[in-house]
């Protein structure tokens, strides 16, 4: 039986991809940084970065899923932003790549960022191919990270499978789109009822079903892989739509752009305001040509059951 190892297996994507690992019957390996009794098969790592031992969690594992991470924050307060990302998201990875390699892994498949391409698009979607232009110290910690790993794989033969999602979303989603949720339900007034903007997501299932595929697809290795539902949405209508969802009533209030971003930069809330009213469009062709996959799940439908969700845990 093959065996898999998640790195980040108690968090969002993580529990869920080791439920849908499971359900295709592989053995299921979870790597997490605070020992969790709930959790089967876990090895317990503590912080990632360059000392981080991985040798026990590693033994016998064929594919590496590597989904820890020190994830994006709008407003970093440490003092060394870019060298805490690199810490985690670069050493560390570089860490775990060559103890797979020790190890006699087979493939190692590294979820980092769209941020990796750029934080906006402009009338043409990101592609795989695209020369990146990461902004933020994130998203070039990411990038570093995926050359790091594509000089091991040069190295040592070892498949590095490399998948850039945009904002994922689901049950237990936390962060920019839990908010949205609370917003909606509160009945907050929304600024900017005609924006023409459009945005690519991900549900969640969507991303561990790719994830999955990339476990066991020949056609995956040496690939940079974008994901996404394959179905755009301004931020208006997928406000609309939850809305719908939780039978609640949508209030706007007229406000135009440009003033609404003067006065987000006024208050060091521009970013979060380009976020809601600019556009990120992901193509995915070439992940669905190169592994004839399709997401499983509608944005509707996903966006139905993340609703049911968030409704449930009132």
């Amino acid at each position: 039986m093959m065996r898999v190892l998640v790195t980040g297996a108690d968090g969002f994507v993580g529990k869920r991809l080791c439920n849908y690992l499971e359900d295709k019957e592989l053995d299921v390996a979870r790597a997490v940084r605070q020992a969790d009794c709930t959790l089967r098969n876990t090895y317990t790592v503590g912080s990632i970065g360059p000392d981080t031992n991985w040798e026990i969690a590693v033994k016998g594992v064929d594919v590496v899923v590597h989904l820890a991470a020190r994830v994006h924050v709008m407003e970093d307060n440490t003092n060394e932003p870019l060298a805490e990302y690199r810490c985690v998201n670069v050493d560390g990875t570089e860490k775990l790549a060559l103890a797979a390699v020790g190890a006699g892994v087979r493939r190692f498949i590294y979820v980092s960022s769209i941020k990796v391409n750029g934080e906006a698009t402009f009338g043409r979607a990101f592609t795989a191919s695209d020369t990146p232009h990461p902004v933020d110290d994130y998203a070039r910690s990411k990038l570093e990270a995926e050359e790091r790993l594509r000089r091991i794989a040069a190295d040592t033969g070892l498949e590095v499978v490399i998948v850039r999602p945009p904002l994922v979303y689901g049950p237990d989603v936390k962060a920019n789109f839990l908010r949205l949720l609370i917003w909606v339900d509160r009945g907050v007034p929304f600024p900017f009822p005609r924006v023409a903007n459009s945005r690519s997501l991900v549900a969640l299932d969507n991303l561990v079903d790719l994830l999955t595929l990339c476990v066991t697809h020949p056609q995956a290795a040496g690939k940079v892989l974008l994901v996404s539902d394959d179905e755009d949405v301004s931020t208006p209508e997928l406000i609309r739509r939850i809305a719908g969802h939780m039978g609640k009533r949508v209030r706007v209030v007229a406000f135009p752009v440009n003033l609404l971003q003067g006065v987000a930069r006024l208050f060091g809330k521009h970013a979060v305001v380009e976020r809601l009213t600019g556009s990120l469009q992901l193509d995915i062709s070439d992940t669905r040509e190169a592994l004839n996959w399709r997401p499983p799940v509608m944005l509707d439908e996903a966006l139905r059951e993340t609703v049911t969700w968030y409704q449930a845990r009132q």
